[in-house]
């Protein structure tokens, strides 16, 4: 299928597009790599009056610290990211997670952003923002606010954006303790996850382990390393906890197995890295 028609903007500055998202509305997308969003006008999932391209607004194409966190403007791509100088020192849960993500090629046009925007529950951005605590920018006609990555996402492809506002950053939290582990389990790697999991030590010693493709939404929860059958004890309440659901590719059960197996696996790797 192909889309239906629709009207395309390309602004200069980020303020243009917040004067066209403000303008139009529910009626408006943004786009900046297009890996998602294309492919759902395609299927007429969306059906857009008008697109806004930002991925060529030079104000939106940075990576700087700032604030004790790593800030990544809205038109930065996965693979420039992924090749940030800093980024396994600064950021290594990001470092860990972002091959993971989809393909070589389309990590060339996705961008970090973008994929925060779309919110898929099984998405590997979405989930390491979660984990390290991190929040995301949004901007509109009517001024800025940060919004914490636990609220930004909503739910299934649902987050806490307004019609009018613009994500024009994400902002991952420095680590003092680099210790972290990433894993997941796909049918074919650079898939979707059915299963992802992450974790990054606490400075008080403690692990956050996060896991995506379970819920509607990435899910985090702090555990306490006091041993193999602890740690095993709490993945396994989180496992029921989040329940799981059933598609094509796994059911519940299998998704809490994979979390149970994956989950002490993490947390038992991020500890053993060296700080």
């Amino acid at each position: 299928m192909k889309p239906r028609p629709f009207d395309y903007l390309r602004p200069d500055t980020v303020e243009e597009a917040l004067v066209a998202l403000a303008e139009h509305g529910e009626g408006a997308r943004i786009l900046a790599g297009g890996q998602s969003l294309v492919a759902m006008l395609n299927f007429r999932l969306l059906e857009p009056l008008l697109l806004i391209d930002i991925a060529r607004i030079a104000a939106l194409d940075y990576i700087r610290v700032e604030g004790g966190a790593l800030e990544v403007g809205a038109a930065v791509t996965q693979n420039r990211l992924l090749a940030y100088p800093g980024l396994g020192s600064e950021a290594p849960l990001l470092a860990l997670a972002l091959p993971w993500v989809g393909h070589f090629q389309t990590r060339n046009r996705g961008t970090v952003c973008g994929s925060l925007a779309h919110a898929d529950p099984s998405a590997e951005i979405p989930l390491a923002l979660a984990v390290l605590g991190g929040e995301v920018v949004l901007r509109s006609v009517r001024g800025e606010r940060r919004v914490a990555a636990t609220d930004f996402q909503a739910g299934m492809l649902a987050t806490a954006r307004a019609p009018d506002e613009l994500l024009v950053a994400a902002r991952f939290p420095l680590r003092a303790d680099r210790r972290a582990a990433f894993r997941e389990t796909a049918r074919r790697h650079g898939d979707f996850a059915i299963v992802a999991v992450a974790a990054v030590v606490e400075p008080d010693g403690s692990v956050r382990l996060g896991v995506g493709g379970i819920a509607d939404r990435p899910s985090v929860r702090r555990i306490e390393p006091r041993g193999a059958a602890a740690v095993a004890a709490a993945v396994n309440d989180f496992a029921w906890d989040l329940g799981g659901y059933d598609d094509m590719h796994a059911s519940p059960r299998y998704r809490r197995d994979l979390l149970r197996r994956m989950g002490t696996a993490v947390i038992d790797e991020a500890l053993q890295c060296a700080a």
